[in-house]
């Protein structure tokens, strides 16, 4: 829910940039001892030019972004969309988006925030059979869905009806942070309690969510990094494995700092924390991997959009 700034341990995956005049410094090393952690993911190292992209300050609607951003590459254009208000703790949150050539330098919308109607931030895409699915939380960390066919446009399709396993409502409270999975018609989804643990449900008509089980499979701990608070922020598939990005903080103290971290799965239950934790330390968090063309770059998204190219 909160996040970062910087600390360049990183995470990789087979990228060969084909940028040029990127002064990338020494890599970051990690141990890379455990073969389900391959060196391709778990290090990276800073691009000299960040942050790519901030809020605008003051008198702009976007003067501050925060939380979950969402990068997509679609036919070579990487399109991001991303949470902006006016700074107050308070102010509305709204949905902003725009575009880039390199992932690097960005362009605004035009008719900018693309969403004001209601409460939004946290959020993330799926772009499926031509339909993008837009997963965020609102007010109170409540999770909804969204729809739209251009990734500009977007229609509310309701908060997510997450039950028990035994079909029970989930009891009241946040669920937020939500991170959507889809494979095989099976729709996944991730959430967090304050930032106290992640569960998953799944759906196949994104109607009703049911617990896979009613214990979370990823919670905080044990190291100091992550031992009190866990949000999940991505998944994907890499070499037959699922690779789950999550940001994690220490204690309860204001403002918190928060780290971007790690872990695997063969099933999407059961999830094993890479030891080398955490990839971005210094509050760099909200972190995605995000595909161009050849491989994988990191990126960390609050309050400032940090992009962290692989190691070579």
């Amino acid at each position: 829910m909160r996040k970062r700034s910087l600390r360049a341990l990183g995470c990789a995956f087979l990228v060969g940039t084909g940028l040029f005049g990127l002064s990338l410094g020494a890599p970051a090393e990690k141990d890379t001892a455990d073969p389900a952690f391959p060196r391709e993911l778990v290090t990276f190292v800073p691009f000299d030019g960040n942050p790519i992209f901030t809020g605008r300050g003051a008198g702009f609607w976007d003067h501050t972004i925060r939380e979950r951003g969402w990068i997509l590459r679609v036919d070579g254009v990487y399109r991001m969309w991303f949470t902006g208000y006016g700074g107050q703790r308070e102010d509305l949150k709204m949905l902003g988006y725009a575009t880039s050539s390199d992932g690097l330098t960005w362009k605004r919308h035009a008719d900018n925030p693309i969403h004001r109607q209601r409460w939004i931030e946290d959020v993330m895409v799926v772009l499926l059979d031509g339909t993008y699915y837009m997963f965020a939380e609102g007010e109170k960390d409540h999770a909804y869905l969204l729809t739209s066919t251009d990734g500009i446009d977007w229609t509310r399709r309701g908060t997510l009806d997450i039950r028990y396993t035994d079909g029970k409502p989930l009891s009241p409270g946040a669920f937020g942070t939500p991170t959507a999975w889809h494979e095989d018609g099976i729709w996944y989804l991730f959430y967090e309690r304050g930032d106290r643990g992640i569960w998953l449900a799944t759906s196949r008509d994104m109607k009703v969510w049911r617990h896979v089980r009613d214990e979370p499979v990823l919670v905080p701990g044990p190291d100091a990094f992550d031992a009190r608070y866990i949000a999940l922020n991505q998944v994907i598939r890499h070499k037959g494995r699922y690779y789950a990005l999550y940001h994690g903080a220490g204690t309860a103290r204001r403002p918190r700092a928060w780290s971007t971290a790690v872990a695997t799965s063969k099933n999407l239950v059961d999830w094993k924390k890479f030891p080398g934790n955490p990839l971005l330390g210094d509050n760099q968090s909200s972190g995605i991997y995000v595909h161009d063309g050849t491989g994988y770059r990191l990126y960390a998204m609050h309050d400032a959009v940090r992009v962290h190219l692989p190691s070579r």
